[in-house]
């Protein structure tokens, strides 16, 4: 062991105050990288990351032309009678400047594997961006900002090029540990070469293996005190609201969503295929995705208008957002996750309000728990829940079902309704299933490609969809174009062409009339003729079958009989106690469309 163990501390003190340092410079670089998306991003990310591919020496002259005599910078500081060249402060700066973009780029990999959807419930629940980085952010990301830490340590410790151009060489000042390496097996002293160098490799090794056993665990905060349901005291209600009014558009590079409607207190569902623009409309009611332009007004408010310049954050919309994955924050138990948006109230009343709404939600043995720790019925509880404890004016549901399986989906949809008979804001229900848009609601919303086309009554859109795509998107099967043949005082005739057939309707014709169709489940089907004589009743023959746990999906064509399972022209469904009445009957099988029952439609 050599007698003189400066290099040691001198590296130490060095590489400790670069890392430190380091670390708030890579966090926030980070941190504002994450969401930035400016056109300069690619030259400003090339810039924080050179120093890792320029050589140490090309560093190192870059860094005395900035901070040499000569330069503007060491000019400044030659006024303060302060240098930076051959001096420790110098070490300390090269050491800063070849780590920063270890911890930079280690820092915004572990960033960017939080889930976004954590960070924009966590606003929607009135957290500012501060309290978001805080409390959702930074605990998720500490596994990787400690890797980052642990690297850019490292790095420092082992800087020599840049260090050796910018400080120098001077025992007992700025002499490292890799300086002292270098320099003894120029002098030719092996053995203090492979002191320091074992020096170095094990804490640069202690550093590593420490943070590859840091603990896993989740909990990074005291837990709440465990809540007891308090049967005194309610939740404070809500005053009478007014309502919600949408009018916006948002053009994207491969989308355009440019949707109005209104909602009332009570439950809406939007109902669209995939890529229809629903989740997008709930996105920018909760200010998670700013539209083009137009307007949002709650209650008589605006949360978004482009004409007064208004644009409210997500922590300052009364919202309260449900994900299709629930976005549970996985670090903060089930009191933790529903008490998250109450962090504004006194201790005692954000105890007591959580403990209320886990008990509504039956939910109160599991405050404990994490939400790795539960069924996917109970996190879409705790989720409703976390929803709905801040009171918002407006709750928005994106899917909340899809992660279920059927039974506890059925269970769950119950649950919901009694729960949202409670809830005197505005449901805004977004679903793809049809049965869960018809159970849970009572007025639709239906949106195609990023516009509404139908705005009514679940009894009315699913009736008397008034057009083909509506028709369509609410579950009907059998179509075919269709033209008005007579029209009189008692007799209406339509000409369905696709089938060949012409059909008597009770309803109005519109003026550009081009479709006519029914249900499968309202077309009537026996196996002999009727005994008397019934409108639009026309022989079929059986082309396929698909069955069902339940039902029986008949494919039939009209008047001659098929020659492939795919040369049919209309669908039927019957339960399966039908079916086996009618397979063994001799064919021509009857099929009656009632007047009642014909939906007609334009194309739009």
């Amino acid at each position: 062991m050599p007698t003189d163990l400066s290099p040691l501390w001198i590296s130490l003190r060095i590489a400790s105050l670069a890392t430190i340092a380091t670390f708030f410079l890579g966090t926030g670089a980070a941190y504002w990288m994450l969401d930035y998306r400016g056109r300069w991003k690619p030259i400003i990310e090339a810039l924080l990351i050179a120093p890792l591919i320029l050589p140490p020496t090309v560093v190192g002259f870059l860094l005395l032309l900035l901070f040499g005599k000569n330069s503007p910078l060491g000019q400044v500081l030659q006024w303060f009678n302060f240098s930076i060249i051959f001096t420790w402060y110098g070490a300390v700066i090269t050491a800063m400047v070849v780590a920063f973009p270890l911890v930079y780029k280690t820092a915004l990999g572990a960033f960017e594997q939080v889930d976004r959807r954590l960070l924009q419930v966590a606003k929607t629940l009135g957290a500012s961006e501060a309290r978001v980085f805080g409390r959702v952010l930074l605990p998720l990301a500490i596994p990787g900002l400690l890797a980052g830490l642990t690297l850019g340590f490292a790095r420092a410790l082992g800087e020599f090029g840049a260090t050796l151009m910018l400080a120098g060489n001077i025992p007992g000042h700025t002499q490292t540990m890799p300086m002292a390496i270098y320099f003894a097996v120029e002098a030719g002293d092996f053995q203090l070469a492979w002191f320091w160098a074992i020096t170095i490799v094990g804490i640069s090794l202690s550093g590593l293996i420490v943070v590859q056993f840091w603990p896993q665990g989740y909990r990074l905060m005291p837990p709440l005190e465990r809540l007891e349901p308090q049967p005194q005291g309610t939740l404070p209600k809500l005053a009478a609201p007014r309502g919600l009014v949408v009018d916006i558009f948002k053009q994207a590079s491969n989308f355009q969503l440019a949707i109005a409607f209104t909602a009332e207190p009570g439950k809406l569902g939007i109902l669209g295929s995939s890529g229809s623009g629903k989740s997008m409309t709930l996105m920018c009611i909760a200010g998670v995705e700013t539209p083009t332009g137009g307007k949002i007004i709650v209650n008589g408010r605006p949360w978004f208008d482009t004409d007064q310049g208004v644009n409210l954050p997500s922590h300052r919309r009364s919202v309260g957002l449900v994900f299709q994955n629930y976005a549970l924050f996985p670090h903060l138990s089930v009191a933790e996750n529903v008490g998250f948006g109450l962090g504004h109230l006194p201790r005692h009343l954000r105890n007591r309000r959580v403990a209320e709404q886990l008990t509504l939600m039956q939910l109160e043995d599991l405050s404990d728990r994490y939400p790795h720790q539960l069924s996917g019925g109970q996190q879409q509880r705790v989720a409703l829940a976390r929803a709905l404890v801040t009171e918002p004016e407006v709750l928005l549901l994106d899917e909340p079902f899809s992660a279920l399986d059927t039974h506890l989906r059925s269970q769950m949809e119950q649950q919901l309704i009694a729960t949202l008979a409670e809830y005197r804001g505005i449901t805004l229900f977004v679903t793809h299933n049809l049965e869960e848009a018809y159970q849970v609601c009572e007025k639709l919303l239906v949106v195609s490609g990023g516009r509404a086309i139908a705005h009514n009554s679940k009894h009315r859109i699913f009736e008397q969809p008034q057009t083909l795509q509506v028709a369509k998107l609410t579950g009907c099967k059998n179509f075919s174009t269709a033209i008005a043949q007579e029209i009189d005082q008692s007799t209406t005739t339509i000409k369905a062409t696709d089938w060949g057939i012409s059909l008597q309707v009770l309803a109005a014709i519109p003026s550009r009339l081009t479709h006519i169709g029914i249900r499968a489940h309202q077309v009537k089907l026996t196996p002999t003729p009727p005994s008397e004589n019934l409108d639009n009743t026309f022989p079929c023959w059986l082309a396929a079958t698909s069955e069902t746990p339940h039902r029986m999906t008949i494919f039939l064509k009209f008047h001659t009989p098929a020659h492939s399972p795919q040369d049919y022209q209309i669908q039927a469904e019957v339960f399966k106690e039908k079916w086996h009445t009618i397979k063994d009957q001799p064919l021509p099988w009857y099929l009656q469309l009632e007047p009642t029952r014909l939906i007609l439609m334009v194309d739009e």
